[in-house]
C-alpha cells in the first residue's frame, strides 16, 4: 500500500448569499476545519477559493456563462491532502463546513504524471 497519497477535496455548495456577519462565522468554521488538516500535517496544497460566475468553453468555440448556470450549486474551492487511502481520506472529510449548508465533498485520487 502506497503511503501518504494525494486527494483533491472538490467543496460543492449551494449558490447562496450571507450577510456580512454569517459570512464571517462561515469562513472561521473553514479555517477551523482545515487548520485540523493541517495540524495532522495533511495538507499537500492549499488550494483555491473559486468565484461562482466564470465562462465555459465548450467544442465549437460555444463559450457559455458559467459554470453549471442551469444548477444552483457552485464549485467553491478545492485544497489537496494527503492520506494513505481513499476511506482515510473520506474520513478526513467529515466535518467539512460545505455539508452545514447542504454541500458536499466530492474526493478525487490525484496521480502525478
Amino acid at each position: 500500500m502506497d503511503h501518504n497519497n494525494e486527494f483533491v477535496f472538490l467543496f460543492r455548495q449551494p449558490a447562496l448569499n450571507h450577510s456580512p456577519e454569517k459570512q464571517k462565522e462561515i469562513n472561521k468554521k473553514w479555517m477551523d476545519w482545515i487548520g485540523g488538516i493541517a495540524a495532522q500535517g495533511k495538507i499537500a496544497a492549499n488550494g483555491m477559493h473559486l468565484t461562482p460566475g466564470g465562462a465555459v468553453l465548450k467544442a465549437g468555440g460555444v463559450v457559455t456563462d458559467g459554470p453549471f448556470v442551469e444548477i444552483r450549486e457552485i464549485l467553491g474551492g478545492f485544497i489537496v491532502v494527503k492520506a494513505d487511502t481513499l476511506d482515510d481520506a473520506i474520513t478526513m472529510a467529515h466535518g467539512c463546513p460545505a455539508f452545514d449548508e447542504g454541500g458536499s465533498v466530492e474526493i478525487r485520487t490525484a496521480f502525478p504524471e
